[in-house]
C-alpha cells in the first residue's frame, strides 16, 4: 500500500507492462487472536493507501488507465505473535460476536466497492480456524455482502490445506488461493535448481487445485502469489525478511525462475482466470533492483518475464476473448 498519495504516472510501469488488475489490501485490527472485537482504521494513522480515500482515489486511478481492482482486506493481529489463520474464540459466544463484528467489518469494505464501482471483493484471507466449525455463519455473511455489493466475488485461502477445506466455494464466484507453494525441498541447492525441477514440483500442486476447481466447477485466482529475489524463494516463497536476522543471500535468477515455471505451468491451466504477484511499488524508479532482497519483481529479470507472458496473454487475449486471463 501507498504511504503517499498516488499519482496517475504512478500506473506508467503497469501498463508498460500489460497488468490489467491490481488488488488493494486495508485492514482491520485484532488485538489478539482470541479477542472478539475488529477495529476498522478508514483514515488517520495508517498508510494512505489503506484509508478509504485512498483506496477509493487508487481504483479510480487505476480505472482510468483500464485496470480493474480487487479489494482485499485483511485482519492484522497487533499483540502475541499470533496469526490470522490461528482466530480462536474461548467460547460459542465470542465466535457470535466476533462474526457479528467480521460482518460489520467486511461489509463496510463491501459498501466501499459498490459505491466506487470496485470490480472484485474478497471476502476474507486465511482465516483457516473461523472456517472449521462455521460454515453456516460464513454462508451467512456472503449472503449479507450480496445484499450491498454486486461484483465479483473471493476468498483467499492458504495454499497449505485451506483451499482444499473451504466449504463454501459454491456461494462465490472464483476459487482464490494464496500461492506460496514449495517448489523445492527444503535441502536443495538453490544454484542447481532449474527450471524443469520447478516445473514438476508444480504439476502436484496443480493436480491438487484442479481436483478442487472440478468439484465446484469454479474459475481459479492466485490471490496472492511471490517469490523474494534470494535463495530461498522456491524452499520458502512465503518467508519474510525476519528483523534481526542476518540477511538472505540475493538470488535474482531464482526468482526469475520462479516467475518462468508459474507462467509455463499453472498460467497455462485453463481454469486459472487470474494472478496477483506481491508486491509492486508505486515507484518504480526506486523500486527494486539487483541489490534487492524483496518479493517485488521491479527492475529486476522477473519483472521482463512476467511482461513477456502478459503481453503475450494480452495479444491472444485480443484475436481469442474466451482465452484471455486477468493479471
Amino acid at each position: 500500500m501507498a504511504g503517499r498519495p498516488v499519482a496517475a504516472e504512478d500506473f506508467d510501469s503497469l501498463v508498460t507492462n500489460q497488468v490489467n488488475w491490481i488488488v488493494q489490501t486495508p485492514f482491520g485490527w485484532q488485538r489478539t487472536i482470541d479477542s472478539t472485537t475488529i477495529r476498522l482504521a478508514t483514515n488517520g494513522n495508517v498508510f494512505w493507501g489503506e484509508t478509504d480515500e485512498g483506496l477509493r482515489v487508487t481504483a479510480e486511478l487505476a480505472r482510468a488507465r483500464g485496470i480493474h481492482t480487487l479489494l482485499k482486506p485483511h485482519i492484522w493481529i497487533m499483540r502475541g505473535g499470533g496469526w490470522r489463520g490461528e482466530i480462536e474464540m474461548k467460547s460459542d459466544e465470542d465466535w457470535d460476536e466476533w462474526f457479528a463484528q467480521y460482518e460489520q467489518f467486511i461489509l463496510h469494505y463491501a459498501k466501499l466497492a459498490e459505491q466506487n464501482n470496485i470490480e472484485a471483493l474478497c471476502i476474507g484471507t486465511e482465516l483457516h480456524n473461523t472456517l472449521k466449525y462455521h460454515e453456516k455463519k460464513w454462508r451467512n455473511v456472503i449472503a449479507q455482502i450480496r445484499k450491498v455489493y454486486h461484483g465479483s466475488l473471493t476468498y483467499a485461502a492458504n495454499w497449505y490445506k485451506e483451499y482444499e477445506e473451504i466449504p463454501f466455494w459454491d456461494a462465490l464466484d472464483n476459487i482464490g488461493i494464496q500461492a506460496y507453494f514449495p517448489l523445492v525441498d527444503s535441502d536443495s541447492d538453490s544454484d542447481s535448481t532449474t527450471i524443469e525441477d520447478l516445473k514438476k514440483s508444480w504439476d502436484r500442486h496443480l493436480r491438487a487445485i484442479e481436483k478442487v476447481h472440478v468439484k465446484y466447477n469454479k474459475p481459479v485466482i492466485f490471490t496472492e502469489i511471490g517469490y523474494r529475489s534470494t535463495t530461498k524463494a522456491a524452499r520458502e516463497p512465503w518467508s519474510w525478511p525476519q528483523r534481526g536476522k542476518k540477511r538472505d543471500e540475493v538470488d535474482l535468477q531464482l526468482q526469475k525462475r520462479c516467475y518462468q515455471a508459474f507462467f509455463e505451468t499453472a498460467w497455462q491451466e485453463p481454469w486459472m482466470t487470474g494472478v496477483y504477484f506481491w508486491k509492486w511499488f508505486p515507484h518504480q524508479a526506486r523500486a527494486g533492483g539487483e541489490s534487492s532482497d524483496g518479493f517485488t519483481p521491479q527492475n529486476k529479470p522477473a519483472e521482463i518475464v512476467m511482461r513477456k507472458w502478459f503481453t503475450d496473454s494480452a495479444q491472444l487475449a485480443t484475436s481469442a476473448p474466451q482465452s484471455s486471463h486477468d493479471q
